[in-house]
């Protein structure tokens, strides 16, 4: 019989055996209108271009592989502002939207409606960069400036099995909706 994460993880179209958690270091602020930026893994490799277009009436960043083909983007929601964004493929359709659910002094929370999929809560202190993406207990992602001492900078450490980028664009959503 197979367990919940392993269900989890094949839903995601992830791994379903063992594997190392994956890093990556993001940038704060991450695209201003018409900046683009890289994102590294913990090699210091360039392994995803995420493209913040100019010239749009809202605001759109493209996620792309090394060769410039398209893996997602990410486009803020017209009739919402400032209140949710969402994740397309390639083909545009939505594979996730995100949400800012509640917001105390201390901690934010968001919760990510995955098409297909189960949701996923983010919880933490969004503003300095130190929050956990989970599904109910487990864990699926967590981010911290903790890891590095460049300014400006913050990582995402990815549990495995999991869609990076995915999770990579969920992060890209908040560190937006935050400012």
């Amino acid at each position: 019989m197979r367990n919940r994460r392993e269900e989890r993880q094949e839903s995601r179209g992830g791994p379903t055996a063992g594997g190392d958690k994956t890093h990556y270091q993001m940038r704060e602020k991450l695209a201003s209108i018409g900046d683009d930026f890289w994102i590294e893994n913990n090699r210091g490799e360039k392994v995803y271009k995420v493209d913040g277009k100019a010239l749009r009436v809202r605001q759109t960043m493209i996620f792309e592989d090394r060769s410039g083909k398209e893996l997602a983007k990410i486009q803020e929601r017209m009739m919402r502002v400032k209140d949710s964004m969402e994740v397309e493929d390639p083909s545009g359709h939505q594979i996730a939207m995100v949400k800012k659910a509640m917001i105390t002094p201390v901690r934010d929370r968001w919760t990510v409606k995955i098409k297909g999929g189960p949701d996923l809560e983010v919880q933490g202190n969004i503003l300095d960069h130190e929050y956990t993406i989970g599904e109910g207990r487990d864990k699926v992602a967590e981010v911290s400036k903790k890891w590095f001492r460049v300014r400006d900078t913050y990582g995402v450490e990815i549990e495995p099995g999991q869609d990076d980028v995915l999770i990579l664009a969920v992060t890209a959503c908040i560190d937006q909706m935050a400012q």
